[in-house]
């Protein structure tokens, strides 16, 4: 009893001990056996109301030998303390007697709790609840609800509901409970019907009926968890960091077989995104996939497969994105496969759809999207489903293409800015236009989506099809974006990993083709010098102007480096904002953008400025280290100690203001020279 306090179980009560004849020898024998017996009694009686708050503490919050205990007496409630006593409750209860509690809100909705739920509903009530959700006593407290149980079963009975989970503090919830502005009447007969059971009683009549008429949509696709590597640093590697010869991103199922020792597309989850994208991991495909730790041998059919996956944790708006054939996935990026019966397209249409979503918030308000959260989505068969389907072929259309926009897709062609203006201002308002136009287009699309959705499903008083541009997942123009993005571009141009000949990626690894670079030829020694003045004939300023003078002409050059300055910011002239930029924060941006696995590497003498150079892993040599310290560094420091000596000799003369410039560029001088030279 001291440690299982009163989930202990009395299943009969023994006689009550009987007081000593001889009590000076065993009256504390005695006490302690009444203390017992009395104790017995309380658990084992039954009672017309039981009150109560219960601890809170699942299995990974108590000592071992309390979960033991609780998975041999409460294997229904065994997932936390609280919902052993709400089990334990009941049982105290007489027949037709009340149960009233205050407990964490998760029973109410969660996979685990799902046997509670169905113990409830075979033999008790719920007569009234006030959900109360998160913040009812101003601080974290997990999400509470209180309720009473009747312990008889009501069959059709119509509870009384209040649902105060929008807003975080006790005052608001005070005054909406009191305004009945939350409250619900719900048939508890209903909840059964839902997939899952959960206690959703603000579900309207008219969903809970559509769910009825439909069938889950496991009834016509096929879900599953992804490949667990047992080591995804061996296994998995960002696109980007693979020679891309290595690369098939188009194997189909029954080739795969053929295949060994080469990097597949690997669905992985990720930030919000509707339709197409995220696609930004491959795995290492050896051995056909037998040294992976788990891939059950039951989904290799459904290996390289179009599909549809989503992102394990989602805090937001769900998102669910097609993939083409070629692919693999994680646990964080599960997919699901359609039959004959249902296009892909169409199940992408119903996942991102705000039926589902809703269907989702019911069944599931956690953050983790389980694969039997997405099987249990009620589908309707409906004449109109070609028509969503071809809806959301064009909705993939535009995400895949807005996607590959920019370098951070393996099927990128050449930057949006290169499209056949003079002047970037002029080529950025084209590109503006169609963004613009794409964005406007996917919107009106999610939203007839909608509207046909909760036409089919009879929700036309519950939801409404509009969606907020926020939840458009294609990006609108951005001027700031576009122009670092081109300036990465022309990076990639002056290292060969791009061509303006070419489209896609030019080199990233194996054999160098000098034939694909005729407009503009990249550098030849894998070294580009960032320095705050042109030292080298190959400074990354002076082939940065090259690169933009090449595409757009020499007679906009100073416009467009006007034009790039101003979408940079920063004072001084277009030359002396552009060479800051590569200074001092390209290199963050670069890094920011390949999720800080960059392609091409930094040398940094440090904060000085003294030199800094970058070079391209995929064409990193063994004697680039010796050529950079030979032919650039050795180089600059002569360059310092000349200038040093230029301006040691101009301070015998020099007065005023022209010795003071000279002094502070003296400073300077010898502070790079040390930074450098240590």
């Amino acid at each position: 009893g001291e440690e299982y306090g009163s989930l202990v179980k009395v299943d009969s009560l023994p006689p009550k001990p009987e007081p000593p004849r001889d009590q000076l020898t065993i009256f504390d024998d005695y006490e302690r056996d009444l203390r017992v017996w009395n104790f017995k009694r309380l658990l084992a009686q039954k009672y017309d109301v039981v009150v109560t708050n219960p601890p809170y503490a699942g299995s990974s919050g108590i000592h071992a030998k309390l979960v033991d205990f609780l998975k041999e007496k409460f294997p229904v409630t065994k997932s936390d303390l609280f919902s052993a006593f709400i089990e334990r409750c009941c049982e105290f209860a007489k027949l037709h007697a009340y149960i009233a509690m205050i407990t964490q809100q998760a029973w109410m909705f969660l996979a685990s709790y799902e046997k509670l739920r169905s113990f409830l509903a075979e033999g008790f009530t719920c007569t009234s609840m006030v959900h109360l959700g998160n913040g009812s006593f101003g601080m974290a407290d997990y999400g509470l609800t209180t309720f009473v149980y009747q312990k008889n079963r009501l069959p059709m009975y119509i509870g009384v509901y209040h649902r105060l989970v929008d807003e975080n503090n006790p005052e608001w919830k005070e005054k909406e409970f009191l305004s009945g502005n939350s409250r619900f009447l719900a048939n508890c007969d209903d909840f059964s019907k839902i997939p899952g059971s959960p206690i959703a009683y603000w579900v309207p009549n008219q969903f809970i009926n559509a769910i009825e008429k439909s069938k889950p949509l496991e009834a016509e696709a096929y879900s599953f968890q992804g490949i667990i590597t047992g080591d995804n640093n061996y296994f998995l590697r960002l696109w980007h960091e693979v020679d891309n010869k290595s690369m098939k991103t188009n194997t189909h199922n029954n080739e795969s077989g053929m295949y060994d020792n080469i990097w597949v597309p690997y669905n992985k989850g990720g930030g919000f995104r509707r339709w197409y994208g995220n696609n930004e991991y491959l795995l290492r495909w050896v051995n056909q996939g037998k040294t992976l730790t788990r891939a059950r041998t039951e989904n290799v059919g459904y290996y390289f497969r179009e599909g549809v996956t989503w992102s394990f944790i989602t805090s937001g708006t769900f998102s669910a994105r097609y993939f083409p054939e070629g692919s693999l996935w994680d646990v964080a990026g599960s997919s699901i496969f359609a039959t004959k019966k249902l296009s892909i397209e169409f199940v992408c249409a119903l996942m991102n759809s705000k039926v589902a979503q809703l269907f989702f918030d019911i069944t599931n308000p956690t953050i983790n999207y389980q694969v039997m959260n997405i099987i249990s989505l009620p589908y309707l068969n409906d004449e109109r489903n070609i028509a969503l389907s071809d809806i959301a072929k064009q909705c993939i259309s535009i995400s895949k293409f807005d996607w590959d926009a920019f370098e951070t897709s393996w099927d990128f062609a050449k930057h949006p800015l290169i499209n056949g203006e003079r002047t970037i201002a002029a080529a950025f308002a084209k590109w503006e236009a169609k963004a613009t136009e794409r964005f406007d287009t996917l919107k009106a699309n999610e939203e007839e989506l909608n509207r046909i959705f909760i036409d089919i499903y009879g929700l036309s008083d519950e939801l409404t099809p509009e969606v907020a541009d926020k939840d458009i997942t294609v990006r609108r123009a951005d001027l700031g974006r576009e122009i670092r993005s081109l300036i990465s571009y022309a990076v990639g141009c002056m290292f060969g990993r791009y061509s303006l000949d070419t489209e896609g990626l030019a080199y990233a690894g194996g054999d160098w083709d000098a034939g694909k670079y005729r407009s503009f030829i990249p550098d030849k020694d894998n070294i580009l010098p960032i320095c705050d003045d042109e030292y080298f004939d190959d400074d990354i300023l002076g082939r940065f102007i090259e690169f933009v003078k090449t595409i757009y002409g020499a007679d906009s050059l100073e416009e467009n480096l006007r034009y790039i300055a101003d979408a940079l910011g920063g004072k001084g002239t277009p030359r002396e904002v552009i060479r800051n930029y590569f200074l001092n924060d390209f290199y963050k941006d670069h890094c920011k953008i390949y999720q800080k696995r960059p392609i091409y590497w930094l040398f940094d003498s440090g904060k000085k400025n003294g030199f800094k150079a970058l070079c391209y892993m995929h064409r990193y040599s063994r004697d680039l280290l010796a050529k950079l310290r030979t032919d650039y560094v050795h180089e600059q420091q002569e360059r310092y100690r000349t200038q040093l000596s230029h301006i040691s000799a101009a301070l015998n003369t020099a007065t005023g203001s022209e010795r003071a410039r000279l002094l502070k560029q003296q400073d300077k001088l010898t502070e790079q020279l040390k930074e450098i030279t240590a």
